[in-house]
């Protein structure tokens, strides 16, 4: 490798952040410049590292933020300068991609490169539709073509005659405008007018549409669908077969875009699961968890850890901040001893329990009354409890506890403050209630959705959203913030609140 620099030709894939290569994610996680196409998505673009340069050179029918000529100039440019170059590509770059003219440029001015192959759409997308390119009883060949050939040419690079009827499956690529000018010259050269044909809008993601019809009759289905592109076009037998084999489509979140206001390092979990399901997990953090400065009260516990009876954690967050300042403060969990843990919920248990910790006890109910339900008979007066946890939350845990006769030694570690980095796009969506469901996890969730919404657009989000809540707390904070509850899950965990919203659909 040269040291004035390296260009990598990286296929982002069909669309689908799935779909992305683990080779593809290593080189765009350590590359300094990152000049990226159209097509991909917000989700492929967060794996850029931080620090690097991110230069938007997308191309729609008739606009080019960049032409090809000044691109492969910045590649060069940026390389030369020492630079490891990220030409992050839709698709596989050398698929219709001029993936192979950039290379050349490359070469032809000194530099090396490599080529990471993406996914490509011409099988992918049809394959995300239930439509397999090849199928033993259909075809055994197919061919993927251009379709953005323009039909005023004065000769055509298309040999219509040979793949009219010489080829089973056609799949035809940015072929949507040039529509009835593909269908016709099929027709012209010998392919049945009966042919299976389907187009399939942005295959793959969250927002994939399909239409289907014939050659002769597609035309005007598009027309009267409005149906725009970007998309693949399949034309052939095994187009029948989606019928039997379209698995997208039937999973239970299809088509529903599932607001998630959990905070940025959390939402991970709960978003998976709505992609997972065939949703589309938008992810809108009203929550940002802000580390309390000032811990003197923790160190404090700390060098009395050994009087301390029980030690009850009700967040993953807790858990978090409590055993990273324990190693700041050069202790670990061999200091614990013999002290006993609760944990509120199963995943602030599996947090410990990923520490090497046993959790004595968990509460059937994952709240507050749940754990003092449980200790009510393990707790005995005199002993010392200590209660790392949030700025603000509810008092019934600690107040009932001392009513037990228990020394509780409350300690604040963080507090759950209003998200600063909002998306405006996504905020106007919500005020306009073009999402099928909102997710609240907590009460602090509810609270700062509100405080970022404006209570005035509580009302228009009822009538068109349904809002779904993790917990009875969580829903009663959110009926006093004039939210109609629709969906309150009876686990008080992240599954069981995809549960709930699955029972009601």
């Amino acid at each position: 490798m040269k040291s004035q620099g390296y260009v990598y030709l990286i296929g982002a894939g069909p669309g689908d952040p799935g779909l992305f290569t683990l080779k593809g994610k290593e080189i765009l996680n350590r590359a300094t410049v990152v000049i990226y196409d159209r097509l991909v998505g917000d989700r492929i673009l967060s794996y850029a590292n931080p620090d690097a340069e991110m230069i938007y050179v997308g191309k729609a029918s008739g606009q080019h933020a960049l032409p090809q000529d000044e691109i492969n100039a910045l590649m060069v440019e940026k390389a030369r300068q020492g630079h490891i170059v990220a030409r992050l590509k839709g698709g596989d770059p050398f698929l219709y991609g001029r993936g192979g003219e950039e290379a050349q440029y490359v070469l032809q001015n000194g530099l090396d490169y490599e080529v990471v192959p993406g996914v490509t759409s011409a099988i992918a997308v049809p394959a995300y539709a239930g439509i397999p390119v090849t199928h033993r009883d259909a075809t055994s060949s197919f061919a993927v073509i251009t379709g953005h050939e323009k039909p005023d040419k004065t000769e055509s690079s298309i040999q219509w005659d040979k793949i009219s009827t010489g080829i089973g499956t056609l799949v035809f690529l940015m072929g949507v405008e040039n529509l009835p000018f593909i269908c016709k010259s099929l027709i012209d050269n010998g392919r049945d007018p009966s042919t299976p044909i389907a187009l399939i809008h942005r295959g793959t993601t969250p927002q994939q549409k399909v239409l289907s019809g014939t050659l002769a009759d597609i035309v005007d289905k598009v027309k009267k669908a409005e149906f725009k592109p970007p998309a693949v076009i399949v034309a052939g037998e095994v187009v029948n077969l989606r019928q039997e084999l379209q698995w997208l489509e039937k999973k239970p979140f299809w088509g529903k875009r599932i607001i998630v206001t959990r905070s940025r390092n959390q939402a991970s979990q709960l978003s998976a699961r709505i992609n997972d399901l065939g949703g589309e997990a938008v992810e809108f953090p009203t929550i940002s968890i802000q580390k309390e400065e000032n811990l003197s009260s923790l160190f404090n516990a700390f060098k009395n850890i050994t009087s301390y009876e029980w030690i009850i954690f009700t967040s993953v967050n807790a858990v978090d901040i409590f055993f990273n300042e324990l190693n700041n403060a050069d202790m670990d969990i061999r200091d614990l001893g013999g002290v006993n843990i609760a944990a509120i919920g199963p995943a602030t248990r599996d947090n410990l329990a990923r520490r090497g910790l046993k959790v004595n006890v968990v509460p059937d109910e994952y709240r507050a009354e749940g754990i003092v339900a449980e200790l009510a008979n393990k707790i005995q007066p005199g002993q010392w409890v200590l209660l790392p946890r949030a700025r603000g939350a509810r008092s019934i845990l600690p107040d009932s506890l001392r009513e037990m006769g228990a020394h509780v030694n409350e300690v604040f570690l963080y507090e759950a403050i209003s998200e600063v980095h909002i998306s405006q796009t996504i905020l106007n969506e919500i005020k306009n209630g073009v999402m099928d469901y909102i997710t609240f996890t907590s009460s602090s969730t509810v609270t700062n959705f509100v405080k970022i919404i404006g209570r005035e657009h509580v009302n228009n989000i009822n009538q068109r959203v349904k809002v779904a809540c993790i917990g009875p707390i969580t829903a009663d904070t959110a009926r006093e913030a004039g939210f109609k509850v629709d969906i309150v899950a009876k686990e008080y965990t992240i599954q069981g609140l995809i549960n709930a919203i699955i029972d009601e659909m």
